[in-house]
C-alpha cells in the first residue's frame, strides 16, 4: 500500500498549545496516522504518514477545523509518498520552539526573509554577489547540497547563530540566500540575520523538498540526495524515494 506523507509547519500564536496536545493526538490516532508533531507557543511543525484520505482529513482539520480555530490557515505543506510506513509510531510533543535556535529576537511572525519560489531559485543563487548558505548540519550537507553553497559545518541548527556571529558580516555579505530541508529553519535563520542588521536575506520557500518537487532534474542545481527524518532516509527529484542500499551496491561494483 502506498502511504502519503505530509511535511508541514506554520509559525502562529498558540498560547494554548499544551491543551491542544491530547485532542490532536486523539484525532491523529483515530486516523491511524504515524509520525511526529511538535507544538509550541510559536506554532506547529511535523511530518506524518497514513492513507491519502487520512492525511487529507488531517490537513483539513489543521487548516479549517475547530481544534485550531483558523489559526493554521497558512500551512507550508509538502506531500510525498512511501512504499512502506516510514514511521514506527505517533508522537505529539510539546516544545519551547518548533525549531530550536535559542534567540528570542528571531521571531518570523514579526520579521522574516524574502521568500523565493523554487522556479526563481536558480537565478538568485547564480548571481555573483549572492552568498548561498546551507543552514543544515554537516551530515545532511554531505548527502547533498546546491552548487556553490557554503557549509556552516554545524552539528545542529542551534549552532547557526554562533556560525553567523563568527563568519558572517552585514557589511561584507550584502545578499544572502539560504535554504534548508523543508523551509522552517530558514525562517528562524533569516529572522535572526535581519535582527543582526543584514539587509538582504532570502530563503527558498518550501525548502529543498519543494525545489525537488517542482524543478525538473535537467534544470536542477541540486547535487546529491536530500536527507529526510524518517525511514526513507533520502529523497531525490520528484520527491522519489531512493534505495540507498542499491546505490551503495552499484558504487561498490564500480570500485
Amino acid at each position: 500500500m502506498i502511504h502519503k506523507v505530509a511535511a508541514f509547519y506554520q509559525f502562529a500564536a498558540l498560547p494554548d498549545y499544551r491543551e491542544l496536545r491530547e485532542p490532536l493526538r486523539t484525532f491523529c490516532a483515530g486516523l491511524a496516522l504515524k509520525g511526529s508533531v511538535l507544538l509550541a507557543e510559536e506554532g506547529i511543525n511535523g511530518t506524518i504518514a497514513g492513507t491519502p484520505g487520512a492525511i487529507d482529513a488531517f490537513v483539513r482539520e489543521l487548516a479549517h477545523g475547530a481544534m485550531f480555530g483558523g489559526r493554521l490557515d497558512n500551512l507550508e505543506l509538502k506531500f510525498s509518498t512511501a512504499d512502506a510506513m516510514p514511521f514506527g509510531r505517533l508522537k505529539v510533543r510539546l516544545k519551547k520552539e518548533i525549531v530550536t535556535l535559542g534567540d528570542a529576537a528571531a521571531d518570523p511572525t514579526r520579521q522574516v526573509g524574502i521568500y523565493v519560489d523554487a522556479n526563481q531559485w536558480n537565478a538568485l543563487i547564480a548571481a555573483p554577489d549572492t552568498l548561498v548558505l546551507d543552514t543544515r548540519n554537516a551530515f545532511e550537507v554531505a548527502m547533498g547540497t546546491f552548487e556553490g553553497a557554503v557549509d556552516p559545518d554545524i552539528k545542529s541548527f542551534g549552532q547557526f547563530k554562533d556560525f553567523a556571529a563568527q563568519k558572517l558580516d552585514p557589511a561584507k555579505h550584502r545578499r544572502i540566500a539560504m535554504f534548508c530541508t523543508g523551509g522552517i529553519p530558514c525562517e528562524k535563520a533569516s529572522a535572526h540575520l535581519l535582527a543582526r542588521g543584514f539587509a538582504e536575506v532570502y530563503h527558498l520557500k518550501g525548502g529543498i523538498l519543494k525545489y525537488l518537487e517542482e524543478v525538473p532534474e535537467a534544470q536542477s542545481r541540486w547535487r546529491g540526495e536530500c536527507f529526510v527524518f524518517d525511514e526513507r532516509v533520502a529523497l531525490g527529484h520528484g520527491l522519489k524515494e531512493l534505495d540507498l542500499r542499491e546505490r551503495d551496491k552499484d558504487a561498490a561494483r564500480d570500485e
